[in-house]
């Protein structure tokens, strides 16, 4: 492997750290890694130590840019060519990594360690049936061909693929998110491995198929005795996931231990930021900024010495900017922890950075002094259904949807993946026309169905941020030309000096915490969190009235995605902009959306102000998806039903007879227009419900 074998490596003792064994899945001691960039040297890793003990799961968070992809890659010696280890160790299973040959490194690769990436479409071929994928990965473990064929069926069957005949015959496009998320998983344990690398393997999954994924795993993980580097930004996912967490910023392992001991009391400021960017159960827009880290991530290479947090800590000193902190060592609860802090000891003091108080600016909008339900409806469809294929073949991916969204409003939409929720939006958007009898309507004026048929105005007034920001921008241009495309038409209608666009660009690169420095860079250079922002700030740049965000923070860290959120309520604030916000995430739908839409196969079951709907009662469905975010542990299978009745009845623990097979139920009020879709009573779902809560607490 070309540039991937490093120096000589240096004593295990001059990195402080024990020497890896067999007892050890992966142990990385000292491990610095570089990339070559226009004839420089930049490390994106830095003397970092970890060991992962076999059958244990470690968690590795940060944000995006800090290395923790790195890591995995320098695991495995699938560094770009530009890149190499320049020091250090790395041993999987016992085996030096960096001292194998070619053959040496496939059999590792075929037999020791697999990894299962984020983007499961992008690790599947799309030219292949699932069958031969799958066949090959055993083939490649040393399985024959007939072997192959005859196992793969067994293992789909582990992980929970009820149908392994359809599966195995179907192409990757054919399949579900959480269905080729499975088949990945299942080709990474076709060798029984010693090591999985998990790298932000729930991303962009709904609350319930996440549960699926990430209980299958840690039952794989009993099953298989093997070990588990999971990276991911989702710190509720690492804390139910993981044994043991490292955090990693700039290329430096700053702290480390037992997950329960770093949530409990963080150590280092940057761990201790992370964890007061989430949005709090019972935190909204109306009760204040979320916390966020300030400042921004340091290029690789261009801090040389003290603390390489110092420029964003709000605890540093003189001491922080001129000596770099040495691995602060203490005895925990629950193992032996570390922090690359000098005040380790009052991290968990740290101040906050946005006031405790009302969100500032205040609402300058024009319909701020109004009451939410006096506002004027900007958008509303009416009855609108959509149905894709013909004859047989037909699915009714909408059926008889209305909504209003008002001005100043966020209305969340939430459902799994296949309710509709991006159907719907696209039909708004005219880029897909609604069945004959509904209709789309912008101020109280008929909307034309097709994108087409609109003016500039009417499609100035709704913009899309896409859930992947690869659909929106193009890989080639530089981010200068990105946004300022965007920005061109709204600026020479009001300036008539080139300054304006200039700092119009900067001022929109500042909101969404993009750094200066990557104006000239193009897209394809960029991380997926900074790639989120660029589309975030594209989408913005015209100054739409109405936003359709389709879960726009699922691919961002916690720090990114706080900022995110809260220019999106400055925004909407200072602009009186609507949202149609769509995400996976209840958190961030509690956070941010003042009502809430509740879709399952095509149909809303549930609607009404977000506190009511998240405080109960709820529709079983809804009581289903909250149960999923709190527990992730949901083993239900997103599956589309056809029936007369309710169309969640075959999913639903509270089904209560033939009734709910036979007749659709109508809505019923729970007060506050809140409307719930269920032939149970209102005030029974709500006994049902607050019996249930109780029954998990005392559990």
């Amino acid at each position: 492997m070309n540039g991937q074998r490093a120096a000589p490596s240096p004593s295990i003792a001059t990195f402080g750290a024990p020497r890896g064994d067999d007892e050890d899945a992966l142990a990385l001691v000292g491990l610095t890694v570089a990339y070559r960039v226009k004839g420089r040297e930049r490390e994106v890793l830095t003397d970092v130590s970890l060991r992962i003990r076999r059958g244990e799961s470690y968690g590795l968070v940060g944000e995006s840019g800090c290395g923790k992809s790195t890591v995995a890659l320098a695991a495995l010696r699938f560094l770009a060519r530009n890149g190499h280890v320049k020091t250090g160790r790395i041993a999987i299973a016992g085996k030096d990594v960096l001292a194998l040959d070619a053959d040496g490194l496939r059999a590792l690769r075929a037999n020791t360690v697999s990894i299962v990436y984020q983007d499961p479409a992008g690790a599947l071929n799309p030219s292949l049936t699932i069958a031969r994928q799958l066949t090959e990965a055993f083939e490649a473990a040393g399985a024959s061909a007939g072997s192959a064929l005859t196992r793969a069926p067994d293992m789909l069957r582990r992980v929970r693929i009820a149908d392994p005949a359809r599966v195995m015959a179907s192409y990757p496009h054919e399949l579900s998110g959480g269905m080729q998320q499975r088949v990945v998983i299942a080709m990474a344990l076709a060798s029984n491995p010693a090591l999985l690398i998990l790298d932000e393997p729930t991303t962009g999954l709904d609350a319930t198929v996440e549960a699926e994924v990430l209980a299958l795993v840690a039952q794989l993980r009993a099953e298989f005795g093997m070990a588990v580097l999971f990276i991911s930004h989702d710190l509720a996912v690492i804390r139910q996931m993981c044994d043991r967490i490292g955090v990693l910023y700039a290329g430096r392992l700053i702290e480390e231990g037992a997950t329960s001991d770093v949530f409990a009391r963080a150590r280092h400021p940057y761990t201790v930021g992370l964890l007061r960017c989430l949005p709090a159960h019972g935190r909204s827009k109306a009760t204040g900024p979320l916390d966020t880290v300030p400042g921004e991530l340091p290029a690789p290479g261009t801090i040389a010495r003290g603390c390489v947090y110092a420029p964003r800590c709000r605890l540093a000193d003189a001491r922080c900017r001129e000596d770099a902190p040495p691995p602060h060592r203490m005895v925990a609860p629950h193992g032996e922890r570390m922090a690359r802090c000098h005040y380790h000891d009052r991290a968990i003091e740290l101040p906050f950075a946005e006031p405790a108080g009302p969100a500032e600016p205040a609402d300058t909008s024009a319909h701020a002094a109004m009451a939410p339900g006096d506002r004027p409806v900007v958008l509303r469809a009416i009855d609108v259904s959509r149905t894709f294929g013909r004859g047989v073949h037909a699915v009714r991916a909408l059926d008889g949807v209305s909504i209003e969204l008002r001005a100043g409003e966020t209305l969340g939409l939430v459902g799994e993946s296949g309710s509709g929720k991006t159907t719907l939006a696209k039909l708004l958007l005219g880029l897909h026309a609604p069945d004959a009898g509904g209709r789309v309507e912008l101020d109280g004026e008929p909307l034309p169905a097709r994108v087409a048929r609109r003016s500039a105005k009417q499609r100035e007034a709704l913009r899309l941020v896409f859930q992947h920001p690869d659909l929106s921008l193009n890989r080639a241009l530089p981010v200068k030309r990105l946004i300022g495309r965007s920005l061109a038409r709204t600026v020479a209608a009001r300036e008539s000096e080139p300054v304006g666009l200039n700092a119009r660009l900067e001022a929109l690169l500042e909101a969404v915490r993009v750094p200066t420095r990557y104006l000239a860079a193009r897209a394809r250079q960029l991380s997926g969190g900074l790639k989120q922002r660029i589309a975030i700030a594209q989408a913005f740049a015209g100054e739409p009235r109405i936003v359709i965000c389709d879960e726009p923070t699922s691919a961002l860290d916690v720090s990114v995605q706080a900022a995110i959120l809260n220019l999106l309520a400055r925004l909407q604030r200072e602009r009186g902009v609507s949202y149609l916000f769509i995400s996976h995430d209840l958190d961030v739908v509690r956070y941010l959306a003042d009502r809430v839409m509740v879709l399952y196969a095509g149909q809303v079951v549930e609607t009404g102000p977000a506190d009511a709907l998240f405080g109960g009662p709820c529709h079983p469905y809804t009581e289903t998806l909250l149960a999923a975010q709190t527990s992730r542990a949901s083993e239900t299978n997103g599956a589309r039903t056809s029936t007369a009745g309710c169309v969640f009845c075959a999913r639903c623990p509270r089904r209560i007879g033939s009734v709910c097979d036979e007749q659709a139920p109508p809505f019923s009020g729970a007060g506050n227009g809140h409307l719930i879709r269920c032939h149970i009573p209102v005030d029974e779902l709500r006994g049902l419900q607050e019996a249930a809560k109780s029954t998990r607490t005392n559990v």
